[in-house]
């Protein structure tokens, strides 16, 4: 298959300067990047065919020749410079244009050379369980918790190393901390990179072992970990405590705490998002004449007036007295839901009493038409 005009491959004139074929070079490179494109065959064709023209046109000598000859400038030596054609892999390009991946950070660090990147060790997270009261839920609250973890070697300083011991270059990979290896097969000569065994990806192996860690850097202890919790959490969120996970082996990155919310039940208020909800029992005496009644808060007891008549599912709304946003955008409200008692028994009088109310036209059913409430509650009831 004949091969493409480079100056097409990287969408750039033949007067292109210098700055410009690199930047046209680096957008067709994230645009077929392997990480970007996984298994992808034909993204990683595009991606070697762009290095393969940037090869050429970034060198002034490669490029006077291409511009005057054209492909056949580099028909008798293998390619461009000995990167193109079957030959070049892709670990060859991060090798030779490193310095143009390093401004690609946005994916997750890809980029750079591959060879030679040492493995970077990274703590376990921990994951605890924190039963919270709903004072605690709404007031925010420092924590002190004791965990079993692994932390760093104090005899070694977490290197795994001996004091006065040093470290040697792993013969294995050559301080590489990948191997590569090429295998012969009948569709030609493929290559495969993976973490060096001996050294598990550091590059490197301790001469001497500390005696107290075995090489590892972590021992297991026991440690207390404070942490703050805001305000307004709840059931089943996560919070995240960077670093305080368990160490890393011989000096690498500490993994995270990992803090799950779980909320005790409060005897008397029930919790629906930032409102509260409290369900108050009335006598009937009360509800017809009204009264005034102390009902519980996150903060202590407080008073409420009831209006005479005042019916059963009425919904009192008091604001600000639920549980701040974790956000930050203010508190949520208790909303105090009415019911009314009815007696399960009457003495002689109070049976008497309640016969003479019935003959009252007061207390014959006839529900106000602009009760809101009364009539959304009857479309509960049939929906």
């Amino acid at each position: 298959m004949a091969k493409r005009d480079y100056y097409e491959v990287l969408e750039v004139s033949k007067g292109a300067s210098a700055e410009e074929i690199k930047k046209a070079y680096r957008k067709m490179a994230l645009m077929y990047h392997p990480d970007k494109n996984p298994d992808n065959k034909e993204a990683e064709n595009k991606f070697k065919e762009a290095a393969e023209a940037y090869d050429v046109l970034s060198n002034p000598q490669k490029k006077a020749k291409y511009d005057q000859y054209g492909h056949a400038a580099f028909s008798n030596g293998g390619g461009s410079g000995g990167y193109s054609g079957g030959g070049m892999t892709v670990d060859d390009i991060f090798e030779h244009f490193g310095d143009i991946f390093g401004g690609f950070g946005s994916f997750g660090g890809f980029g750079g050379s591959r060879q030679g990147q040492h493995r970077q060790n990274k703590g376990a997270n921990l994951r605890v369980k924190v039963k919270l009261t709903l004072d605690e839920v709404s007031k925010g609250v420092e924590k002190k918790i004791k965990v079993k973890k692994y932390v760093s070697c104090e005899d070694c300083s977490g290197t795994g190393a001996k004091h006065g011991s040093s470290y040697n270059t792993c013969t294995t990979c050559n301080g590489n901390g990948q191997v590569t290896r090429v295998t012969n097969t009948f569709l030609g000569a493929m290559q495969t990179t993976q973490t060096c065994p001996t050294c598990s990806g550091e590059g490197r192996i301790i001469s001497s072992k500390c005696n107290t860690c075995y090489g590892e850097g972590i021992v297991s202890k026991e440690e207390t970990i404070a942490f703050s919790i805001p305000a307004g959490v709840a059931e089943g969120m996560q919070l995240k405590v960077s670093g305080k996970g368990n160490a890393a082996r011989r000096g690498g990155v500490n993994g995270d705490l990992l803090v799950l919310i779980t909320e005790e039940p409060h005897p008397e208020l029930i919790r629906d998002g930032n409102d509260l909800l409290y369900n108050m029992y009335l006598t009937i005496p009360d509800a017809v004449t009204g009264t005034t009644v102390e009902i519980p808060t996150i903060e202590g007891k407080i008073k409420i007036k009831i209006d005479p008549g005042t019916q059963p599912g009425k919904i009192l709304r008091i604001r600000g007295k639920g549980v701040p946003d974790v956000n930050g955008y203010g508190k949520g409200d208790l909303l105090v839901s009415i019911s009314v008692w009815i007696p399960r028994s009457l003495n002689k009088d109070e049976y008497k009493l309640f016969e003479k109310l019935k003959e009252s036209s007061n207390f014959i059913p006839n529900p106000d038409k602009n009760d809101k409430t009364f009539f959304d509650r009857m479309r509960n009831l049939f929906e």
